[in-house]
């Protein structure tokens, strides 16, 4: 860790240092941008470089009027380059010999072409704007041959850990959309689920941290958008990819993706795959009462899953689009594992016995659905979207767990072996519409949402004697829930003049939900139904701040809300060793978080925020102890929790050949609350690193190199478990073959082999400590080929109506 800690670090300065000029400031440079048809070009990206090298001196960005101005520049020979989207790059040789020079530059739009040559724009890997920051896949080297959960870990400010739960910045309760439509999954169905995406069929990963009213109101640490590839040309087109990995044993992947449109009518569909074994350590070291027991686990899922997707936009006039959408995810897995657990009696250190356990778990997942879609838009800037939706998830599960305790010597002295049966049914209607208009010189926006949805789950156990299946029907039961959210927001946006902007929103949401609990032995239990109704709130808000042409301010405000998932809300016990289970908690509350942030945009490209979070009921997994032996985990309403935080993050366009990207941040995190009658009161401090550079080798070859890395400090997972310092960094190299129309990447993941975590708890009278280890130094071979007419036309964005449904299934 210490070699990837100087490494990072001094990539870094490197970095920095290679971005900054030491010329002695003289003059300036001005002028004004247009179109060929004499049209101001506002917000382009102006740059000067120096002519030798054409490394960076200065960026600013064209104001409403096109107008731009490069001030205290040295004297000297350089290059002023234009970028803009629609339109055509231009690099013009300048010369500062006064006080005042004046510019003045004709773009030509990057649609048009000229006899055989198509103009076209590269998407910068990381765009920072000022409600999201972006991750562009399609521009990554590194991403190639990675699944969805791979490049969240590779996201800035995103962490993965070991129990592949996701956080921002160090903020769990992030929420997951997959075009826009959220995923209503628990954090291993959400897992699986992106493991069986691949990079090939990933345009975008967007980071929202503080979305308005027109979004739902679950996730207190923002929303995460995977955003994926659509059909954005005239004509018939597509694309093939061909994946191979190698790590501890061989994958591969592939995807095909199939097109057509024209002006009537706009056909897209993809199918893409994923096939291969990974591997996990996993140690855990656990003192409780007077026993301490080593574990020591290695275990295997092997993944066979399918994702296809198929749709249409029928564009009936040039106002109104109806659409039809339906998505299907397959995943077919079997995960194995075996450990070895020494047990002791602590006062003496006398080893008292040993536990085998081996547990199979084959499973399937099925998670589908289908949008029906109406778009109303003018010229005027009213717009119309109406979305209903239907969801399934169908999950089916299978484990078989022999458990054996041996005496010091190596004697069997007993033998439990179990079995159980877990199906999940899960059917998410909903129904929204959304309006904008221009009113009272801004845009109003509003709209309303209606969802129900209902699970179904069955937990079957099973004790196995003499090789015959014995019901236990006091461990037994099914789980039946419904719930019911009906949501109204409005939302107002406006430019006040020249310097302010303001924008305010408010979300209702009316919930209606029950649980009900059928033990199979028929006994009852004080939590077998729970029954709740509840209207909340959510105000938002931001103002902005244009200081002058280098310095803007933003001040946002959210409420946000994240409510239970299904299956924690079942409050039967599901075994998962002879000496640890889970348990649900039919009265868990949902928790509520109010966000502040106040951004400061320098340049128009380097953001830093200042942020405070207040997190009324806290929930997180608890770790408690039952018996002697028994340890068992359950979600709870554990705490308050405050958050501060810093985050500075910024493009750093160093040389006309070297592009990098850096983003650091840190909070400061306080816990207080109550546990079993004692009281909580814990405060940590995090921060993480982020940073990529990418490089153009030799551009009339097609060469390209990418390296990217992170670190994070010491960080905490549900208020108790503190993890240690984690990081990595990958490099790659691109070949453009095929006339450009095809490529290949080559890279190789976690080159120093770091990504291993450690983790302790020493709270709930227990003491636990958990080290880990997956497949993460990987080589990665990727292919790509395009095919099919390439004039590229502007795509419908579209967003589903499962946008707060699809995340809170548990399996």
């Amino acid at each position: 860790m210490q070699k990837l800690i100087v490494m990072v670090i001094g990539l870094l300065a490197w970095t920095l240092t290679s971005a900054q000029t030491a010329n002695t400031e003289k003059g300036k440079i001005t002028g004004k941008l247009v179109s060929t048809d004499g049209k101001a070009i506002s917000f382009a990206t102006v740059s000067l470089q120096k002519a030798k090298d054409s490394s960076l001196v200065k960026a600013v960005v064209s104001d409403k009027e096109g107008l731009y101005e490069l001030e205290n520049i040295a004297y000297g020979k350089y290059l002023v380059e234009v970028s803009s989207v629609g339109y055509e790059k231009t690099t013009t040789k300048v010369s500062l010999e006064s006080k005042l020079s004046t510019l003045n530059l004709s773009l030509v739009t990057g649609s048009k072409t000229l006899t055989d040559v198509v103009v076209k724009t590269k998407k910068p890997l990381i765009e920072v704007k000022a409600d999201k920051t972006v991750f562009n896949v399609e521009a990554s080297i590194t991403a190639q041959g990675s699944n969805a959960l791979e490049l969240l870990s590779k996201s800035p400010g995103v962490l993965v850990d070991n129990n592949e739960n996701i956080s921002v910045k160090g903020k769990t309760g992030t929420k997951i959309y997959v075009d826009g439509k959220m995923m209503q999954l628990d954090n291993k169905d959400l897992a699986a689920y992106l493991k069986s995406i691949n990079s090939n069929d990933i345009e975008a990963i967007e980071m929202i941290t503080n979305p308005s009213a027109k979004y739902d109101a679950s996730g207190n640490a923002g929303i995460i958008n995977i955003r994926l590839k659509k059909n954005k040309k005239y004509g018939t087109n597509g694309s093939v990819n061909l994946g191979y990995v190698q790590g501890i044993t061989p994958k591969a992947n592939g995807s095909l993706n199939l097109n057509y449109r024209d002006k009537k009518i706009n056909l897209f569909s993809n199918v893409g795959g994923n096939l291969g074994n990974y591997s996990e350590r996993l140690d855990l070291y656990r003192i409780q009462n007077d026993s301490l027991f080593d574990q020591k686990s290695r275990s295997i899922y092997k993944d066979k899953s399918v994702n296809a997707k198929v749709g249409a936009d029928l564009f009936l006039d040039n106002k109104n689009t109806i659409g039809v959408m339906a998505t299907a995810n397959f995943n077919d897995n079997t995960w194995g594992g075996n450990s070895n657990t020494n047990i002791y009696y602590k006062p003496t250190g006398e080893y008292v016995k040993k536990l085998t356990a081996y547990n199979t778990i084959p499973g399937s997942r099925t998670n589908s659905n289908i949008n029906l879609n109406y778009r109303y838009a003018d010229t005027s800037g009213k717009t119309i979207n109406v979305d209903a939706d239907y969801g399934l998830f169908r999950g089916r599960g299978r484990s078989f767990q022999p458990n054996n305790y041996y005496s010091p010597t190596g004697n069997l002295l007993y033998q439990l072996v179990y079995r159980n049966y877990t199906p999940t049914d899960i059917d998410i209607y909903t129904i929204k519409g959304d309006a904008e208009i221009n009113k009272w010189k801004g845009k109003l926006g509003y709209g309303a949402k209606a969802a129900y949805v209902r699970t179904k789950n069955t937990f079957d156990f099973y004790n196995v004697v003499n090789g015959t299946d014995v019901k236990q029907l006091g461990k037994s039961n099914s789980f039946d829930y419904k719930e019911n959210v009906n949501a109204a927001y409005v939302n107002y946006n406006r430019q006040l003049n020249a310097k302010w902007g303001l924008q305010l929103g408010v979300r209702a949401e009316q919930t209606n939900s029950e649980g009900v609990l059928t033990r199979a032995d028929g006994q009852r239990q004080t939590d077998d139904k729970v029954k709740r109704s509840y209207l909340d709130i959510f105000p938002s808000g931001a103002l902005t701040w244009t200081v002058n042409k280098k310095n803007t301010l933003n001040l946002t405000y959210s409420r946000r809300i994240d409510r239970p998932t299904y299956q924690d809300l079942n409050p039967f016990e599901n075994k998962l060793d002879e000496l640890t289970y889970q348990k649900g908690n039919a009265f868990l509350k949902p928790q509520y978080t109010d966000n502040v942030e106040l951004t400061h945009t320098f340049m128009g490209f380097i953001n830093t925020t200042l942020s405070y979070s207040h997190v009324k009921d806290y929930s997180t997994m608890i770790t408690d102890t039952a018996n002697k032996n028994a340890t068992f985990i359950q979600q709870r309403n554990l705490a308050s929790q405050q958050i501060y935080g810093l985050n500075i993050g910024a493009p750093l366009p160093i040389a006309k050949w070297w592009n990098g990207y850096v983003n650091v941040w840190g909070n400061k995190q306080q816990f207080k609350g109550e546990f079993n009658g004692s009281k909580l009161s814990r405060s940590y401090t995090l921060y993480g690193l982020y940073m990529q550079n990418t490089f153009t080798l030799w551009q009339k070859k097609g060469f390209n190199a990418e390296i990217s890395g992170w670190y994070n400090g010491k960080s905490v997972w549900g208020g108790t478990w503190v993890v240690k310092p984690i990081g990595g960094f990958d490099v790659g190299l691109q070949k453009a073959v095929l006339k450009g129309k095809g490529s290949v990447k080559a890279s190789v993941t976690d080159v120093l082999f770091t990504q291993y975590w450690t983790a302790t708890n020493d709270f709930g009278g227990v003491y636990l400590k958990g080290t880990g280890k997956n497949e993460s130094r990987t080589f990665r071979l990727n292919f790509n080929y395009r095919f099919g007419n390439n004039n590229v036309k502007a795509a419908r964005d579209r967003k589903t109506g499962l946008e707060s449904e699809s995340r809170r299934i548990k399996s």
